[in-house]
């Protein structure tokens, strides 16, 4: 299974650079701006990250404290926590480690290694990261996408899918959670038997509704965000059991 890794910086085109390099190793990417944003996806209950990049200073709040309070919780006690930050006095390194964090990385870096230094850390945590070339399935509650068997499955069940819709929807789990126009979905799928007009991909989408949405008419796993485009939702609303 993909290591699931939770970002954590108001720079956000850091964010999204660091983000898409992570995926591209075969990780799940999420990202947070803000400590109110964090502390609302790593709140008691809810499944925490397999890692977590912290950076130390966030608008609203310090990541020192965020570090501290997931120390005291039983069930983030264990988290492997790198942080980063713009700080680079040896007492900001001390103390970050003292409150628990398990490595450090001043900015700036290279992406490769902040990703060395997590594979490392997962390593240690009994986490299997992806190694290159390994078989990459994305799990969004219900839903598999294995992009190495180029097969869907709902519940363990094969979504009959074209080729071409296959593609379609590996192109939204890969930036699950984001929203993508036509003209970014296409343009992804450049490489790919393509029909002239963007208006196509709503059809596809359609079809592929049909096949992985519990109701197609209320879907709940692709989204249409008006004016915008489509995001395959993270975890969809209410898809924690099998529809009955």
């Amino acid at each position: 299974m993909a290591a699931r890794i939770l970002l954590i910086d108001d720079d956000l085109r850091l964010t999204a650079m660091v983000g898409d390099y992570l995926r591209q190793a075969g990780w799940q990417v999420e990202t947070a701006a803000s400590l109110s944003a964090a502390r609302q996806r790593l709140g008691p209950g809810l499944p925490p990250p397999d890692a977590l990049v912290l950076d130390l200073m966030l608008p609203d709040g310090d990541g020192l404290d965020l570090c501290r309070d997931l120390r005291a919780r039983p069930d983030t006690r264990h988290l492997p926590i790198l942080m980063l930050t713009a700080r680079g006095e040896p007492t900001d390194r001390i103390i970050g480690l003292e409150l628990g964090a398990d490595d450090y990385l001043p900015k700036p870096f290279e992406p490769r290694e902040l990703l060395a230094r997590l594979r490392a850390l997962l390593r240690r945590a009994g986490a299997t990261p992806p190694a290159a070339g390994a078989a990459e399935v994305l799990r969004f509650g219900r839903l598999e996408v294995d992009l190495a068997a180029h097969a869907v499955r709902l519940d363990g069940r094969v979504c009959e899918l074209t080729a071409y819709q296959f593609q379609l929807l590996a192109v939204l789990a890969r930036h699950a959670g984001r929203v993508l126009s036509r003209d970014q979905i296409m343009d992804a799928l450049k490489g790919h038997p393509q029909e002239a007009y963007d208006r196509s991909i709503d059809v596809h989408i359609s079809r592929i509704r049909a096949a992985i949405e519990d109701d197609p008419k209320q879907p709940r796993r692709i989204l249409t965000v008006r004016g915008a485009g489509y995001l395959l939702a993270r975890q969809p609303a209410g898809d924690g059991e099998p529809a009955p």
